[in-house]
């Protein structure tokens, strides 16, 4: 890794030289909360000035660019007796990130290890990631965040170039060649010791303001020895089901096909969406047998895989601890208080 110091006006030039090569997304305020505060969402930007670095974390994730909620997967038409596949739509121009915080890059991350490791690597997130250019930037955590318990609040690999605010001038971590390519034509000097020791005080700085913490010391012994805890049942009697956990949530990929016939039955086409193991028809099959009926059985489940099944997969939760579902949850229910429950016995 080669580190830089850029002045915060090469920032504006380092975005001008992005935005020619493909569909710049960061962070813009979208809206303000009930209690007044500022709330951000990743959009398609083509003014530097628009981009919002110094926000906390957005209302949804940048998932949505890489692998999108509804996703045509083929689609056929009839020709004469026989049916012809319809040519997929074009490829989009590379998705550049710009601002992606620690935790949303380590997302990727971990999506990574499953749609492009597995044995099935999915073609239209593949695509996107190939491609992809991404601008990291250093936050402040909200009162919700818990990625410092989760190992997430920093990233070491996912990005190209890496800023870090040191006041008046930036940190910069250049991952890549075609980072390193690029700050080239911006000024960019070497760090001095001065600037180390702002790194570090900067560092050290947001560590002091995580609040919210939670214990993963042997979660996964603990949610073996707890799977018949009757802790589950009062979150199940909690949980409304609706889903909105995993519309929020940067890591979550289940996904439901359907497959719909036009009207004229001349076309039809298969539509792969996102999902949410808990909905009450996700794991529904044929002949009407549901493997999950209660909500606390499909809320567990959804705990069980990320924090027990992914780290048995892969040596590391699938959870980055951004705080988002917490947040957004109808009912109230956080990670860390469910986590400190079954430690605990109760809710």
């Amino acid at each position: 890794m080669i580190f830089k110091v850029i002045d915060r006006e090469e920032l504006g030039r380092l975005f001008a030289l992005l935005a020619p090569l493909g569909r710049v997304i960061g962070p813009v305020e979208i809206a303000r909360d009930r209690r007044g505060e500022h709330r951000h969402g990743f959009a398609e930007v083509a003014d530097f000035e628009a981009l919002c670095l110094d926000y906390g974390t957005t209302a949804l994730p940048a998932k949505a660019y890489v692998l999108p909620y509804r996703e045509r997967l083929a689609a056929f038409r009839l020709g004469g007796q026989d049916w012809e596949k319809v040519p997929g739509p074009d490829q989009e121009r590379p998705l550049i990130f710009f601002g992606l915080h620690a935790c949303d890059i380590n997302a990727f991350n971990k999506l990574d290890k499953v749609l492009l490791g597995g044995a099935y690597p999915v073609p239209g997130y593949a695509a996107r990631r190939r491609e992809m250019f991404v601008v990291g930037s250093d936050c402040q955590p909200r009162p919700a965040c818990f990625c410092r318990s989760m190992g997430a609040d920093t990233a070491r690999h996912g990005f190209d170039l890496f800023l870090t605010d040191l006041g008046g001038s930036y940190f910069v971590e250049i991952l890549s060649s075609a980072a390193f390519n690029l700050v080239r034509k911006i000024a960019a000097r070497d760090p001095e010791e001065d600037d180390h020791r702002r790194y570090r005080r900067r560092v050290a700085e947001k560590n002091t303001r995580f609040t919210t913490q939670v214990d993963t010391t042997d979660l996964t012994k603990i949610l073996d020895l707890e799977f018949q805890s009757e802790v589950w049942q009062q979150w199940g009697a909690r949980c409304l089901s609706c889903g909105t956990c995993a519309n929020v949530c940067p890591t979550c990929y289940c996904y439901t096909v359907s497959e719909q016939a036009g009207l004229d039955l001349q076309s039809a086409r298969k539509i792969k969406t996102l999902y949410s193991c808990n909905l009450v028809d996700f794991a529904a099959v044929a002949g009407g047998h549901n493997f999950r009926p209660t909500s606390h059985a499909r809320l567990k489940y959804r705990y069980y895989h990320k924090h027990r099944g992914f780290v048995e997969a892969y040596e590391e939760p699938l959870c980055v601890g951004c705080g988002r579902c917490g947040e957004s949850c109808l009912a109230g229910i956080t990670v860390p208080e469910v986590i400190a429950s079954v430690r605990g016995g109760e809710s």
